[in-house]
């Protein structure tokens, strides 16, 4: 294994979700979104190595209502580890 612990490994799996996850959150427009946010869930779902995760995805207004909105997600094993999770964000212009 090249050196990596089975932690590396789970951190790696987890980060690429997360990468994987702010593609799909930012699929939809700043239009679609606007009406929607801000918004927030969370989900169960299955690592690539077939073990349960939780993928928490947010939309919310950067600084204030009707101007660019901040997407976040978090990629994590159990709500006990939400701190160690994998996190993404990327900010969403008006209008884009």
């Amino acid at each position: 294994m090249s050196g990596r612990t089975r932690v590396d490994v789970a951190d790696f799996e987890l980060e690429v979700m997360a990468e994987e996850e702010l593609e799909r959150a930012l699929s939809l427009t700043w239009r679609d979104l606007q009406k929607v946010t801000p918004w927030g869930d969370t989900a169960e779902a299955f690592a690539p190595s077939g073990r349960p995760v939780m993928v928490e995805r947010n939309y919310l207004w950067a600084e204030k209502p009707g101007g660019d909105i901040l997407v976040e997600v978090v990629v994590f094993p159990d709500t006990v580890l939400y701190d160690q999770g994998a996190r993404r964000s990327k900010r969403l212009a008006k209008g884009s």
